[in-house]
């Protein structure tokens, strides 16, 4: 029995020595990354720094690369650091503790809609001495400008004619089946001949409304909603039904559900991916629900997926198309918010309305031009787009941290601030009292612009809110821009 002893003694040695390593390098790895959660936490490292590079702190804490590696592997599951490609690791924004907006409570009945006048004053404020916090189109910093000139150029060399001709409807060949190719990263299996050019995304969602509605009938959509859908129906004398709708969460299914059963609805206009102005992105089963929901009683949806590639996550967020088995969603995006604003350059899958929209492209626009065309489909091909993403991601996400950081410490007590999923807008509830239409009259005389609350309604609601775009690089200016902006609010209570 002792022999026995010894034998089992000896054979639990290596077993025990492997242990005690393991457990000294776990405790190693997790003391540095506790470490760098330190300095993080008492500021020495601020958001949007650098962190010391692997090879550095492995020869400061005499430490191997591989401890550093996974002390660095914790602190990104933490979301205190991020890996940014060839650059090394960066301090990761945060966004402000502020808390959410409550959930919209709109009116029930449908109406029509008279906003235009709103936004052509906000249109108007536009201007370069202006900050600007009421667009939501990126500026030219962040625009992979010198690689389209580069393409422009060599593609007006081979192909001179593409300077003069336009193509017509459905669009280049070329352009359509790059993009049927890129919509297999977003799980859905379009091909060439699914998809129409069109100028930017609100003509192709302008295409989709005329094909399925007419003047008179009613068409359901988020509450708050981008205006431009509101001045798509202004225009077609159509009545929008505002649906409740959750600031993370996305529309409430329970409630466009009641009103599908008590009312007449010829579509429903949605942001299920990062939507204007709310910034959230729905769940995949609240995807499929909607799809199913709306596919059972032949009620189109309308989905504009604009901000889809602009996600903060980890992998890119399934538009509702891709739980489409009928052709019931008309898929909308465009290219104006990640490679050329000024391309104008869009487009539509609609699904069993292909014939309609073809046709209703033509006689709203005939065509697009084909140059603009050729470089897109290039900039697809090469893998620049693939690229461009990446850094607007890292960008947009850090000015819409920064900014939302600024207005928790510098807005009325009380402020509630949305926490996109991705995209570059914030939608601000300040506290009752506060008049957002005045406010942006009078943050205008100060040379900021803002989208006030009202805008993004049919029914007038929402006068305490402000849209914020944050498409401007955050620098000084833009931060005083929002101290000011606080003040202003401040006075209003």
């Amino acid at each position: 029995m002792v022999e026995c002893a010894g034998r089992c003694a000896c054979s639990l040695s290596a077993p025990d020595h492997r242990l005690r390593a393991m457990t000294q390098e776990i405790v190693l790895y997790e003391t540095v990354a506790d470490s760098i959660s330190g300095m993080i936490s008492a500021g020495t490292l601020r958001p949007g720094e650098r962190v010391p590079s692997v090879r550095r702190l492995s020869t400061q804490r005499r430490v191997s690369i591989a401890t550093v590696l996974r002390a660095y592997e914790v602190l990104e599951n933490r979301g205190l650091i991020e890996a940014r490609p060839n650059a090394g690791f960066y301090v990761r924004h945060r966004m402000a503790a502020a808390d959410e907006p409550s959930i919209s409570s709109p009116p029930v009945a449908p109406r029509l809609v008279g906003i235009s006048a709103l936004v052509q004053e906000v249109l108007d404020s536009r201007r370069p001495d202006v900050v600007s916090f009421g667009a939501a189109c990126p500026g030219p910093d962040h625009m992979p400008t010198a690689k389209l000139q580069r393409t422009i150029s060599s593609i007006a060399r081979r192909k001179p004619l593409s300077l003069t001709q336009y193509v017509l409807p459905p669009g280049n060949e070329e352009l359509r089946r790059q993009i049927a190719r890129k919509s297999m990263d977003f799980g859905c299996t379009l091909a060439a001949r699914d998809i129409i050019v069109t100028h930017g995304c609100m003509e192709a969602l302008n295409l989709c409304v005329r094909a399925v509605a007419k003047p008179g009938d009613t068409i359901a959509l988020e509450s708050p909603t981008y205006f431009g859908f509101l001045q798509i129906l202004e225009s077609l004398q159509i009545k929008a039904l505002e649906i409740p709708t959750h600031p993370r969460e996305g529309i409430s299914l329970e409630a466009l559900e009641f009103a599908l059963d008590r009312s007449k609805i010829a579509a429903v206009i949605a942001m299920p991916n990062a939507q204007n102005p709310l910034g959230f992105t729905m769940s995949d089963e609240n995807k499929k629900r909607l799809v199913k929901m709306l596919d059972k009683r032949g009620v189109p949806l309308i989905e504009d997926d604009v901000y889809g590639d602009l996600y903060y996550g980890d992998d890119r967020p399934l538009p509702a198309k891709a739980f489409d088995r009928s052709g019931n969603v008309m898929l909308c995006s465009s290219f104006t918010k990640t490679v050329a604003p000024g391309f104008r350059l869009g487009w539509v899958s609609p699904g069993r309305w292909h014939a309609q929209v073809q046709m209703a492209k033509f006689i709203n626009s005939v065509g697009s031009p084909e140059l603009l065309q050729l470089v897109v489909a290039d900039f697809l091909a090469s893998g620049g787009y693939d690229r461009q993403l990446r850094h607007l991601r890292r960008v947009f996400r850090d000015q819409v941290s920064h900014i939302s950081t600024a207005i928790a410490e510098h807005f009325p007590a009380g402020t509630r601030i949305t926490r996109p999923a991705g995209g570059f807008i914030l939608w601000v509830e300040l506290p009752e009292g506060c008049d957002s239409e005045e406010l942006f009259r009078q943050a205008l005389r100060n040379k900021i612009s803002l989208g006030p609350g009202t805008l993004f309604s049919a029914t007038g609601r929402y006068r305490n809110c402000i849209r914020m775009g944050c498409a401007e690089p955050w620098s000084p200016r833009v931060q005083q821009a929002i101290v000011k902006l606080g003040g202003l609010a401040q006075r209003q209570i």
